[in-house]
């Protein structure tokens, strides 16, 4: 089976709104485009890293548009390497109404969109959604993923759409390896699904190591 990959882009209060341009939502949030003043060559290597072996695309409708209207153009530019890779691979929009899929290699889900995902882990081994705050509210609350990519980055908006927005049900997650931070403050929490809900405890009773007798 596959995997679903979640990889975000949020502040330090969660907001993952509009990272990377200020079209991308301009009704009504001012801070579009918070992220490029912040990118760094850290961030861009790790993220580049983390696509490794990424063999299709799931994105929420807004998110496709503006991939669609972008990648297609990049493959000759600073980005192109990227792009040949979004170019290449299959894209899986999900949207209640109907997107123009003209970017080559594009579908459009059905209505049942939590049986279409879970179709997607049989047919591909890593399958990435990228922004799309709307869908991931659907992954988180479904648990219809297997790892997140949470970059946080040290400023505080105080508007806009959030990561956990709605969608956040009880769950355990896993850290998979040591904290990645870069020169401007950026840091990289990548986390696997784990098994379970929270558990509880009485911190007055537990051993927090203090050496006291």
């Amino acid at each position: 089976m596959g995997m679903i990959h979640i990889d975000l882009f949020a502040t330090l209060d969660l907001v993952g709104q509009a990272p990377g341009d200020s079209e991308e939502d301009p009704e009504g949030f001012p801070f579009g485009g918070w992220q490029a003043p912040l990118f760094d060559e850290t961030v861009g290597r790790h993220v580049g890293a983390g696509m490794e072996g990424m063999d299709a695309l799931l994105l929420g409708r807004r998110t496709y548009d503006i991939f669609a209207a972008f990648w297609p153009n990049q493959v000759d530019g600073v980005d192109g390497g990227i792009a040949t890779l979004f170019n290449g691979i299959p894209k899986y929009v999900a949207s209640r109404g109907n997107p123009d899929l003209g970017w080559a290699g594009s579908t459009r889900l059905g209505p049942d969109l939590v049986g279409a995902v879970r179709e997607l882990r049989d047919k591909h081994e890593h399958v990435h959604v990228i922004g799309s705050l709307n869908l991931v509210q659907t992954l988180l609350r479904e648990r219809l993923f297997d790892r997140l990519d949470l970059w946080l980055f040290p400023i505080v908006l105080g508007v806009g759409k959030k990561v956990f927005d709605g969608g956040a049900v009880p769950a355990n997650l896993e850290l998979l390896e040591p904290p990645v931070a870069s020169s401007k403050g950026a840091v990289l929490l990548r986390y696997g699904l784990g098994a379970g809900i929270p558990g509880t405890g009485d911190m007055r009773h537990e051993d927090r190591g203090t050496g006291s007798s």
